[in-house]
């Protein structure tokens, strides 16, 4: 499994390691705190700020990357094996399971999913939670980098006017009508939009494979999966996309992580609007 699992699927699998990655941008302790409040049973916690990224330098964007050796560091922390099927869930949409769904095979670890309706389908199903945090033996992960699927800002910069940049955040965010989080509103220039909401359905499920593959292929109008670029406002909606690309066949699209929270923090950088 390496895209999505239903729920059905998950409640009969009790043995694949599961973490929770709820995540509210506005209170970023919430999470946790849901989480420690009711959760998967099994699951283990991963914090988007704390666990799935790096040190913050004020231009590198909200949510950076953390160095591989750290993140894998981490990974071997929570006692993961390759051999493991992971599967990974959060509120609801997947944009924050994304994230470390992306994380994970970035490090190798392929045998990886999200969950299809997330918790919320979860327990509108009233199936199992639990408040037990189980407890994990460390050992040490072998994971590996794979730098092919990572568009850090120099690759962005140098490859500006040839990739196909996707932006996944709101239509009036891309086109700069409004930016609620960053200092300055618009998008990279030459971007499309790709809203990752509209990956899901009106239950919360993603949407079917060939119904996706028909609306990116809309919007990349001909161009190459793997001259694609996502971005977003901080390298996690981005992969909402990465993960739908890859439900429609699509593969081999980059993710930039410090999307537009790191473009925009240098003033000498073009940007765009509609407005």
């Amino acid at each position: 499994m390496n895209t999505l699992v239903s729920t059905e699927e998950l409640a009969a699998h009790p043995e694949w390691r599961v973490f929770d990655c709820r995540h509210d941008l506005a209170n970023p302790a919430l999470g946790e705190q849901q989480y420690l409040e009711g959760h998967i049973p099994g699951a283990l916690f991963a914090h988007l700020d704390r666990d799935l990224s790096g040190t913050k330098t004020g231009g590198n964007g909200r949510h950076p990357l953390p160095e591989p050796k750290t993140f894998v560091n981490w990974v071997g922390k929570q006692g993961l094996q390759l051999t493991d099927q992971v599967l990974c869930y959060d509120g609801g949409s997947g944009s924050m399971a994304s994230r470390l769904w992306w994380m994970l095979r970035w490090v190798g670890h392929e045998s990886v999913a999200v969950l299809d309706g997330g918790y919320a389908k979860w327990q509108r199903e009233g199936r199992p939670v639990t408040l037990d945090v189980q407890a994990v033996t460390a050992a040490a992960y072998p994971g590996r980098a794979k730098m092919s699927m990572v568009a850090y800002l120099s690759h962005v910069e140098k490859k500006l006017k040839k990739a196909a940049l996707l932006d996944a955040r709101a239509p009036a965010r891309y086109r700069g009508e409004q930016e609620p989080i960053d200092p300055v509103a618009g998008r990279i220039p030459g971007a499309k939009n790709r809203f990752n909401n509209d990956n899901l359905a009106a239950d919360g499920t993603f949407k079917k494979a060939a119904s996706l593959r028909a609306e990116f292929d809309a919007v990349l109008a001909g161009r190459n999966p793997g001259d694609v670029i996502n971005y977003c406002g901080s390298g996690v909606s981005a992969c909402h996309n990465a993960l739908a690309m890859e439900i429609a066949g699509l593969t081999g699209s980059r993710v930039y992580p410090g999307s537009w929270s790191e473009w925009s923090a240098d003033p000498a950088r073009p940007i765009s609007r509609s407005v």
